[in-house]
């Protein structure tokens, strides 16, 4: 697919809403979402901004508000992340021309995740932090509430991988039977671990609903900003620490899935959990179920986009479900010592 790009007279005609001054440079910026056009420019009044079109399938307005005004509320707390830039005279947060809606950022320069245990530790400060700011918050919009927790979406990805593989790269049905079997089973048996410790019964709130290192930027090895909003969601903050808990601690490697590892990065689990509850205490109850959710997260993850395509991005899709089983297997198998590792 093509990246999308701004034509001059749509980004002149965007600008001269909002109060600049001089426009010194302009340059794409040929990240994320291809279906959204990005530019940088140099302003005299406000510096370095980033402004964005918004893509199709991304602009339901009252949605884009409600991620606004989470963004306002965390800015006015002073939690890291992008602000946002007022269009003229009436200092709204976006620009609606017509059926298209757009964004300005002050543009956050910082790097990726770099592995760190001190980026780990503040990769879960931060969480921890996001939600202490969001406990009580309310918007005018209603949002989704569904997760990879014990999502039917999901079961039926599971199943519907036998078929999507592709033939030429698709095992004996045997064998991927199994391999899917497996995933099945797993995938109920910690949904209902973790519904039999109570979680249902735990209180909900806004999440952030995609915590990964993709979603920060970093200087120091201290989280500069959080950088995407749109999956903010309502759920047990549960849900999203052990999402975060997987996503920094899961060991990857090669393009070739059968060479990474069974097992997590156990300092690093540990790191991430220590900088939430830096923050944001975690309770036992919740410390219990993470193994559980960690696991359903990795297989929601892997089986969605394997159910779609047959592949995990460049990734062999079978090769990939068998990768995820290993490191599943190894989590349910070692529960006794993830516990003592979250509880030391």
């Amino acid at each position: 697919m093509e990246r999308k790009t701004f034509d001059a007279v749509e980004l002149a005609t965007c600008l001269s809403h909002y109060d600049l001054g001089i426009i010194r440079s302009v340059q794409d910026f040929p990240r994320g979402s291809r279906r959204s056009p990005k530019v940088v420019f140099e302003s005299e009044k406000r510096g370095r901004l980033l402004f964005k079109r918004r893509a199709h399938g991304k602009d339901d307005i009252k949605k884009v508000a409600f991620t606004h005004q989470i963004q306002l509320h965390l800015a006015g707390e002073n939690f890291p992340l992008p602000h946002l830039i007022g269009t003229r005279p009436d200092n709204n947060s976006m620009l609606v021309l017509g059926e298209r809606i757009y964004e300005m950022f002050e543009f956050v320069r910082g790097k990726g995740y770099n592995g760190s245990l001190e980026a780990t530790f503040d990769a879960g400060r931060i969480l921890g932090l996001y939600h202490k700011l969001l406990a009580n918050f309310q918007g005018d919009y209603h949002p989704p509430k569904g997760s990879y927790h014990g999502a039917s979406a999901v079961g039926e990805a599971i199943l519907n991988t036998t078929t999507s593989l592709p033939l030429d790269a698709r095992p004996e049905p045997s064998v991927v039977m199994d391999t899917v079997k497996y995933l099945e089973q797993a995938y109920l048996r910690c949904t209902v671990k973790a519904n039999k410790a109570g979680l249902k019964d735990w209180p909900a709130q806004i999440v952030h609903g995609d915590w990964h290192p993709g979603n920060m930027l970093f200087r120091d090895n201290l989280v500069a900003a959080v950088i995407d909003y749109d999956t903010a969601r309502l759920q047990q903050r549960v849900i999203d620490l052990a999402n975060g808990a997987i996503q920094f601690s899961i060991i990857g490697g090669s393009e070739d899935p059968s060479d990474w590892p069974d097992y997590p990065d156990q300092t690093r689990l540990k790191r991430f959990l220590l900088g939430y509850d830096s923050v944001n205490v975690i309770s036992k109850a919740e410390l219990q179920v993470i193994p559980f959710l960690m696991c359903e997260a990795m297989i929601a993850e892997s089986v969605l986009p394997i159910a779609a395509t047959g592949s995990f991005g460049r990734m062999q899709g079978f090769g990939f479900l068998q990768m995820i089983r290993r490191k599943v297997h190894w989590v349910l198998d070692h529960l006794k010592e993830i516990e003592t590792v979250l509880k030391d």
